[in-house]
């Protein structure tokens, strides 16, 4: 397991000023990874903090939060470092602005950093009817607090998703702009010459891509390369995190419920994979991921199947999420760690399919996670779509909503799941096809956590559960957990819930972490 432990030279708190950046880069402090960039002007290039490149004179350093905003000055990103490996901001550093306006143009960059559909292309007009404002508003409000328009903002995300995509496949051209979100690939081109001042196909000669078979046609999306084995057939892609990270209580807590045939961890390795299903148009993706702790120090080496390329960007942002590898250990740390001794690093462990996390959170409602991992696998078995090419240990994939929505009571009651949360997963899946209800990343929490308390047999425990683990929202706090009310100590207090809650108001916007430390504490004693 590679060490996950950050340099001692530079303080915990953020740098905020131009000095302690330039400290940050002297150090490449992996701490800061994605909180900034620096842009060279003597090169025009643009880095992370952690470029391995000779740290620049402070005279030629510009500084700015946003790769857009970087691009925007009109540098270009550096190919040693790739920024768009960089791990994403978290919003919930900026969640203590008073500033509603502020708030909505956070809230839109990271609707345009995290689509949440494989068929999700993000525009001006679908954010702003998202934030619940006009594009009028949105352009406004965008513009007046990261200094470049927000169709500038987006052809950013755009433009470094293609680079990606050129990078680390041999997916054709056409392909790759498609998955980034253009229209057209002339489009693409152009933008992509005028931006990076170089054809796209002259980016992907310059980089040498990993020696691999070429005994496919490369001209089919789904067909990277092939081999006997399906890892050899997948995509493989690498991610960045911020130092610390508690490996091994992510791996523990995936192992302890992992359901066979859908999951499969090998803590001595590093190694997760799992099988998933996605939504695109008007059929549904079914494939599989899997995520390796590399010998490098702050890198995850990822794999995404064949079956999957037509999604890979969503795919991706997915598995950021679900490895939690955007957190900001520095950011959250200091205010958690007093509480919880010896838990730095660890993170929210998530989910790659929502509704799955939300009915294996039914399921678990007054029970053991052993008892809960029971139930859910005779799920799986019962009607689980079986997975062909999958690595050894992955048969199946979770049912999709349209599946269990067409489940009849007794079938669920055959399975030994009680009345009570046969109605809630079939409300829930329900909702979940309609469209009614979305269960990722970057929508509206207090309204989905309302549609969810709304449905039969999901009550604050379960919807606050589902906004940690599958919504992403770090304040999410379960304060009627009974395992959380034992390891804050308010176990015999008159109203343990109010009790927890009053306690956990010191550790906003990082409420859910502290739970998940809280739970991990329990595994101590």
């Amino acid at each position: 397991m590679p060490s996950t432990q950050p340099p001692a030279n530079l303080a915990q708190e953020p740098p905020a000023d131009d000095a302690g950046r330039y400290l940050a880069l002297q150090a490449r402090d992996a701490r800061f990874d994605g909180r900034f960039f620096t842009g060279v002007t003597s090169t025009g290039i643009y880095c992370r903090p952690v470029c391995r490149v000779r740290t620049p004179k402070a005279e030629n350093c510009r500084f700015f939060e946003r790769a857009a905003q970087a691009e925007d000055a009109g540098f270009r990103p550096c190919l040693r470092c790739r920024p768009e490996l960089a791990p994403a901001q978290n919003a919930a550093l900026h969640w203590s602005t008073q500033d509603a306006s502020a708030m909505l143009a956070l809230q839109a960059a990271d609707l345009m950093e995290h689509p949440a559909q494989a068929d999700d292309a993000p525009s001006i007009a679908t954010i702003a009817a998202r934030l619940g404002i006009s594009d009028r508003h949105l352009r406004r409000i965008f513009e007046a607090h990261w200094g470049i328009t927000p169709l500038r903002y987006l052809q950013t995300r755009r433009l470094l998703t293609a680079k990606q995509l050129l990078t680390d496949t041999r997916l054709p051209v056409a392909d790759v702009a498609a998955l980034s979100g253009f229209a057209s690939v002339r489009r693409f081109n152009a933008v992509f010459v005028q931006h990076y001042r170089l054809q796209p196909t002259a980016l992907r000669k310059s980089i040498l891509l990993p020696s691999r078979p070429t005994t496919a046609s490369p001209a089919k999306v789904s067909d990277p390369v092939r081999d006997l084995a399906p890892e050899a057939a997948a995509f493989r892609f690498q991610a960045a995190y911020r130092p610390p990270f508690n490996v091994q209580h992510l791996l523990d807590f995936f192992a302890n419920r992992a359901i066979a045939g859908v999951e499969s961890v090998d803590a001595a390795k590093g190694l997760i994979r799992r099988s998933i299903s996605l939504p695109h148009k008007a059929t549904m993706l079914r494939g599989w991921v899997q995520a390796q702790w590399a010998p490098d120090p702050h890198r995850v080496q990822l794999r995404i199947s064949e079956s999957l390329a037509s999604a890979l960007p969503v795919v991706l942002n997915r598995m950021h999420a679900w490895l939690d590898l955007d957190a900001d250990p520095a950011a959250m740390d200091p205010l958690l760690c007093t509480d919880f001794p010896g838990t730095e690093g660890m993170r929210v462990p998530g989910t790659m399919d929502g509704l799955e996390l939300a009915v294996r959170a039914i399921l678990g409602q007054q029970i053991t996670v052993k008892a809960a991992r029971t139930l859910t696998a005779r799920l799986v078995h019962h009607c689980g779509v079986p997975l062909a090419r999958a690595p050894e240990g992955l048969e199946r994939c979770f049912p999709d909503a349209a599946t269990l929505a067409a489940l009849s009571p007794d079938v669920l009651g055959r399975l030994g799941i009680v009345k009570q949360r046969q109605q809630a997963i079939l409300s829930l899946a329900q909702a979940v096809q309609s469209g009614e209800l979305q269960l990722q990343p970057g929508g509206d929490v207090p309204a989905t956590m309302a549609q969810l308390q709304s449905l039969p047999g999901i009550g604050a425990w379960t919807a606050h559960y589902i906004a940690l683990r599958a919504l992403r929202w770090p304040d999410a706090f379960p304060s009627g957990d009974v395992a959380l009310q034992s390891a804050l100590g308010v176990r015999e207090a008159s109203n343990p819930a109010a009790a927890a809650d009053a306690l956990s108001q010191r550790w906003r916007p990082w409420r859910g972490y502290a739970t998940v430390r809280a739970w991990q504490s329990l595994s101590k004693t």
